[in-house]
């Protein structure tokens, strides 16, 4: 941003801006011109968020709208397949997501740039208002020198030169002067009330400029955790943070209209400011300060003249004057009256102090100290202020966009994860490559295998009929084989033991129990014969 200039010039977005056109409640056209007691130009102000607050309810009816056709109406499954609407619905997510760290983005430079601006007027009116009251300070210093440190050494002086008529006249000449330089300071300003007026304002700006800040830090945190959030559900295809996604989008579209209103409220009300700000403090600084002052810090130039120079210049003669006859006395009159050497070196004392109190408040008083305040409270609020407002309006409206994106993709994510669950229902559980019999099964583990022959039998037989016959079986080769295979790394797995070696041949015979199906219920009984194998 510019630094101070000789002349402030309103930059082209507070023009833009002021041109905007104001109406009232009863949509009556409204004056721009920034007076904010004014009942009609609050009206105008409090139209824009009004504005704000009717296309914040044709968002939400449209998004309503959307949801209803989105959940009511069932689409054509041969021209919307899985995959597109799948694709779809990721895309979306990754523009929005984008959208969203830009709109971040514009509303970290802009809360920045704001924050800057209202330190910088902060700043300044704070050195306004430390000038003021120096000013006032030394004024009041200065004359109560004069009319009673002063008085004092007078009073002693004149009962010592009582007899001299000539020395008396002397301490009344300077008695005179310094009547007359306390007259040219009680003519000055006094500036008590305008510091109380500043303090004010720089208390309250940096109070609402504290809270504007963090809330806006906090809407910029609260967007980028739904965008995560949103991000996740869709990775995770979890309902629970889809769910949790669409309450926190309507939320944040709520504040996103809702900063949306306040940035144009006041980026139009600080604009008509900022076009003429001469016109404004010198109409509101009538009947508290003369226009010919606030005219010349305002305009402040070689072309303006000091309305301070007389007062000063009369303040400096007469000090110079005093000095003089000061010195005449300590030079004449101490010979005669050595008592008299303290109370004249007193009042030499007392005027060297008024003297440099004199160059302080003409340095005060100049009109280029506080006229560079000036500017950079301008520059403050009217550049970095109002630019890094526009900037929050561009995040609100990114916000939006964004979240509006994200509510109208929710029905098709939630629709393709329902279908996703649909498909996995009408897998057969038993199948071993259905997902989600593999997520059973890993929180399941698989216990050890039960056997069981079922049929249907009759009176020939029993159950018992059909277990087959147990083995016998040698253990020397199977542990040789166990020894073998620990010994390169492996584990002793009994399936991996051969069949040769074991000792035992397999069993000869197995019975198959198959029911025959439009008969009595019976059993079926196959009697395979295998050959042995001979070891």
């Amino acid at each position: 941003m510019p630094a101070a200039r000789v002349e402030y010039i309103a930059p082209w977005w507070v023009v833009w801006l002021h041109s905007v056109p104001r109406f009232g409640l009863r949509l009556q056209p409204v004056d721009s011109t920034f007076s904010p007691r004014d009942e009609s130009y609050q009206e105008s102000l409090l139209f824009l968020g009004l504005l704000a607050a009717i296309c914040l309810g044709l968002n939400l009816a449209f998004l309503a709208a959307y949801l209803v056709c989105a959940c009511c109406c069932r689409p054509d499954p041969v021209v919307q397949t899985k995959q597109r609407g799948s694709c779809c619905v990721t895309w979306t997510a990754v523009v929005a997501g984008l959208v969203c760290c830009a709109a971040v983005g514009a509303g970290f430079y802009g809360n920045s740039e704001t924050h800057d601006g209202a330190h910088q007027l902060i700043y300044s009116l704070e050195n306004a208002n430390h000038t003021f009251s120096g000013i006032d300070e030394l004024v009041s210093e200065n004359a109560q020198k004069l009319q009673v440190d002063l008085e004092q050494h007078l009073a002693r002086l004149n009962e010592l030169f009582a007899a001299r008529g000539d020395y008396i006249q002397t301490l009344k000449f300077m008695q005179q002067m310094a009547g007359s330089i306390v007259t040219q300071l009680s003519g000055l300003p006094v500036w008590r009330e305008v510091t109380t007026q500043l303090t004010e304002l720089s208390d309250q700006t940096g109070y609402v400029e504290y809270y504007r800040w963090l809330s806006y830090l906090l809407l910029f945190i609260l967007d980028l955790v739904i965008c995560f959030i949103a991000c996740l559900g869709l990775a995770k295809r979890s309902k629970c943070l889809l769910a949790s996604t669409l309450c926190g989008g309507v939320l944040a579209l709520l504040l996103s209209w809702a900063s949306l209103a306040a940035d144009s409220a006041a980026a139009v009300g600080t604009s008509d400011f900022c076009v003429a700000p001469d016109t404004f403090i010198l109409n509101n600084t009538q009947g508290h300060i003369s226009t010919e002052v606030t005219r010349y810090y305002l305009y402040c130039g070689q072309s303006v003249s000091s309305p301070f120079q007389q007062a000063l210049t009369t303040f400096q003669r007469s000090l110079t004057t005093m000095q003089i006859q000061v010195v005449g006395l300590l030079q004449f009159a101490v010979p005669l009256f050595p008592t008299a050497e303290k109370d004249l070196l007193g009042i030499q004392l007392l005027l060297n102090m008024s003297e440099t109190s004199l160059h302080q408040l003409t340095a005060m008083l100049d009109c280029r100290g506080l006229h560079k305040d000036y500017l950079d409270a301008l520059t403050g609020i009217c550049y970095d202020g109002i630019e890094g407002l526009l900037y929050l309006g561009l995040f609100s409206l990114l916000g939006t966009l964004t979240f509006s994106t994200l509510i109208c993709a929710g029905p098709r994510a939630w629709k393709h994860l329902s279908s996703r669950d649909r498909d996995y229902n009408d897998i057969d559980d038993d199948d071993p490559f259905n997902p989600q019999a593999r997520r059973i099964a890993a929180h399941n583990p698989p216990r050890g295998q039960l056997h069981s022959f079922c049929s249907y039998s009759s009176g020939l037989g029993s159950q018992s009929s059909l277990q087959p016959p147990a083995q016998a079986v040698s253990n020397a080769p199977v542990s040789e084989y166990m020894n073998q295979a620990m010994l390169f790394g492996g584990n002793p797995r009994y399936e991996n033991v051969p069949l040769i070696g074991r000792g035992s041949p397999p069993p000869t015979n197995f019975y198959v129990s198959i029911p025959v199906l439009g008969c009595k219920p019976s059993t079926m009984e196959l009697h395979l014969q295998q050959p042995r194998v001979s070891t």
